[in-house]
């Protein structure tokens, strides 16, 4: 047979999702060299590998554009637990939560920031992070030499430019226009190494060490401005920012419209207490696109849902009446949460209606998950309101009594937004929203969305009808590689990359979490198996079975860094 006829791998018989939002046609897929070489309905190709795929589908794997595995891929080129769950292509450094650039003397202070941002341990960021790098070139240059499991791109991140030019003062004030103009070349001299544009955050909801702002919290709109546009300098990149209430949609239109480049905005999610809110955003957001102004609204079809102990409770650190006990641990921090005063002024504002919060007073989405003295154990797996009504107790007051009698040991979980299926159905839906949000690498220990390509599939697409499975397929993968430019990614044609899922689409889905042990030390963290995967092929290789991640799996994925 003609050489031209031989491939390495030969999918047979698949129901082929291409990714382009068109129905599925039973096909064969044939591979060569990490590429799509051909694909119809019979090939007649011979392979070194041929795969019956009857009863299966084939599409193009699952691209994950808000990840954090900024510092977890230093230690850890298989980004686990994400390429297990179909994802084939990563994008790091989001809110701007990077690690690079870094100069020695600011690694303590940006490990910190990201143990309270980010939820991190400490210990495992100490034991883990290869510090082989000072400068973002010097990052992507390591990461290209490390490889990786899967594609990566990489945002250059606000905060760490901060950092870098204004060192502690960078969570503290407002930047001078000296100042300014050299974060500017930093982003620029990061877009022409091949960032993927330029990420940051304004969240509220968003410390660092001691309960203070992360960096670019305290960035002025002319700092925002002067960035974007210096990401924009080669016409290229995407401006990625989690912003608060404070920061208005008309001010991310005036980004993408001076700059001439896509915004996409996180994370807009369905809140029950203010079910509007993010409606009204998305109006925003389509006004703008009808008007050829290009922004994207980051969503996620996962509720958000967080476990956490009092020790280090993320829900709440957004609060303003929080900031006492921000920064404080142990006798300092369990004396602010026994005062009344405290307390009271917490109630408070939980009280007041607001824009946007990550926890609403909803402690019938509450629950207590694990308690470390047996005479509480009764406790487990009921809702903080119903215990707190039993003993006739204000619902905070009934939390932190247990969690300070437990030395702050208590687990809880909380179901904090994006309960609401009908409407976060119809966010899934709308044709300005990339659904991402997984945080992979983030939370390790209470968190874990890195299956919410699976969970669309299954849940959102299968179960409950709220979109075809092609649409599906499309929100995964053609729609992302085209918002964020990444070329011949995204769809299965011939020349494109060779990154592939098979799944059984009657099975398809995630499991239940459970806790793994595998970080440096041995710490925790969460993790769920894939359910109904049978193969994920990053650059025509093989990565991860029906069992899971393949053993000594190869690093074949790709640092990208040319973009459309």
């Amino acid at each position: 047979m003609n050489t031209h006829l031989h491939a390495d791998l030969l999918f047979r018989q698949a129901l082929v999702f291409d990714g382009n939002g068109t129905e599925p046609l039973t096909q064969d897929v044939a591979v060569r060299d990490g590429r799509i070489l051909a694909m119809g309905s019979h090939l007649d190709h011979s392979a070194d590998q041929v795969i019956d795929a009857q009863g299966l589908a084939l599409m193009p794997g699952i691209i994950d554009a808000h990840t954090h595995f900024d510092a977890q891929i230093t230690w850890d080129s298989y980004v686990r637990p994400s390429p297990a769950q179909g994802v084939t292509t990563a994008v790091i450094g989001n809110c701007g939560f990077t690690i690079a650039p870094c100069r020695p003397q600011d690694r303590e202070l940006t490990m910190r920031n990201l143990t309270q941002v980010e939820g991190m341990s400490l210990d495992v960021l100490e034991q883990g992070i290869d510090w082989d790098f000072e400068t973002f070139p010097e990052y992507l240059a390591m990461l290209k030499r490390k490889r990786c499991a899967i594609n990566i791109a990489a945002y250059i991140g606000h905060s760490s430019v901060r950092t870098w030019v204004m060192g502690e003062q960078a969570n503290k004030r407002a930047a001078t226009p000296q100042e300014i103009e050299a974060m500017a070349a930093l982003v620029r001299e990061a877009m022409s190494a091949g960032a993927i544009g330029f990420a940051s955050s304004t969240s509220p909801a968003h410390n660092g060490e001691g309960g203070l702002p992360m960096p670019s919290r305290l960035a002025s709109d002319e700092e925002m401005m002067q960035l974007t546009l210096a990401m924009s300098h080669q016409g290229k990149g995407v401006y990625m920012v989690t912003k608060g209430g404070q920061m208005p949609m008309t001010f991310l239109r005036s980004l993408s419209e001076t700059s001439g480049r896509p915004v996409l905005v996180a994370a807009l999610l369905h809140n029950s207490t203010n079910p509007q809110a993010v409606f009204n955003d998305f109006k925003a957001i389509g006004q703008a696109n009808e008007q050829g102004v290009p922004l994207i609204g980051q969503v996620s079809c996962c509720p958000l849902t967080m476990d956490f102990t009092f020790a280090s409770a993320y829900p709440v650190e957004g609060l303003a009446s929080w900031r006492p006990a921000m920064g404080l641990s142990h006798d300092a921090l369990k004396s602010c949460l026994a005062d009344p005063a405290f307390r009271q002024a917490v109630k408070n504002e939980l009280n007041q209606a607001t824009t946007f919060r990550l926890f609403n007073n909803e402690w019938d989405k509450v629950h207590v998950v694990q308690t470390s003295d047996n005479a509480h154990q009764a406790y487990e797996q009921h809702s903080v309101a119903e215990l707190a009504h039993q003993q006739g107790l204000d619902p905070l007051d009934f939390a932190l009594d247990l969690a300070l009698a437990e030395d702050l040991q208590t687990v809880f979980t909380a179901q904090l937004l994006n309960s609401d299926p009908q409407a976060v159905g119809s966010l899934l839906n709308d044709p300005h929203s990339l659904i991402t949000l997984s945080d992979a690498g983030a939370h390790l220990t209470f968190f874990n969305d890195a299956g919410f390509g699976l969970h669309l599939l299954g849940h959102w697409a299968r179960d409950t009808g709220a979109m075809s499975m092609t649409q599906a397929v499309y929100k995964l993968t053609a729609q992302p590689a085209r918002i964020l430019g990444l070329k011949e990614r995204g769809l299965i044609r011939p020349g494109y990359a060779a990154d592939l899922l098979l799944f059984d689409p009657r099975t398809v889905g995630r499991g239940p979490k459970h806790r793994v042990f595998d970080l440096p030390g041995g710490a925790p963290r969460l993790n769920t198996h894939a359910v109904g995967v049978h193969g994920v092929w990053v650059n025509g290789n093989l990565v991860a079975d029906h069992h899971g991640m393949k053993e000594q799996a190869p690093l074949a994925g790709e640092l990208l860094t040319d973009f459309v």
